[in-house]
């Protein structure tokens, strides 16, 4: 049987759906959103990254909340897109404004697909919700279904540290977390990172893309 946490039973129940209601934005919103805050909108900073991959490439993200960047994904080609998201009120938000993206309810510590399923197993603002004595669990599941490629979008500070957020102090954190994967898995290697700060506020975020060395 999975783990299942405090911070798991807040986000699959409704104080996860009033988050998703706070930023049920749609992709317009959010790409104008995105460029307020870092000079560049989403799409932009996508593919700055996997601009040139192979459209066909399957690819998960792991708390996909409404789908808008399953999405942006679709709107730039590619087709054998996935989420997993773990509050259900999401789950069915997302699947009524999305076609052709298989989207369901589950848990990181716990994706219900095979080893190696993806190419590409994707994060955006997911590890920063999960707690330090956990996260090695969703980082396991993440490693776990990707064949090649892990990329991720994160907060990010150079220690772990809590962000209270809505009067709590084990909801919201930042970290080092390409580090933190390349530290628990030795045949990975960082083949893209970059740090994006905020335009009005002292804040910055990561994106970072990892790959699975082969073994010979």
């Amino acid at each position: 049987m999975s783990k299942f946490t405090k911070q798991m039973e807040a986000w699959a129940g409704n104080f996860g759906k009033e988050y998703t209601d706070r930023n049920a934005l749609s992709l317009e919103e959010m790409e104008i959103l995105y460029k307020k805050h870092y000079g560049y909108t989403r799409t932009e900073i996508n593919s700055m990254f996997i601009g040139d991959f192979d459209r066909d490439i399957k690819a998960l993200e792991v708390g996909s909340n409404i789908g808008n960047q399953l999405l942006l994904l679709q709107k730039m080609g590619y087709k054998n897109l996935y989420g997993i998201e773990i509050n259900s009120y999401a789950v069915e938000f997302s699947k009524s404004r999305t076609k052709n993206i298989n989207i369901i309810q589950g848990s990181a510590f716990d994706i219900p697909f095979k080893d190696g399923f993806f190419d590409l197993v994707f994060t955006s603002g997911l590890l920063v919700h999960i707690v330090p004595k956990d996260i090695n669990l969703a980082l396991d599941e993440i490693y776990r279904c990707s064949r090649q490629y892990i990329w991720c979008f994160e907060y990010y500070s150079k220690e772990y540290k809590v962000i209270p957020y809505r009067g709590h102090n084990d909801l919201l954190y930042k970290a080092d977390f390409s580090k933190l994967f390349l530290n628990h898995f030795k045949n990975l290697k960082l083949t893209k990172q970059k740090f994006f700060n905020y335009l009005n506020i002292n804040h910055v975020d990561v994106m970072f893309l990892l790959e699975k060395r082969r073994v010979i």
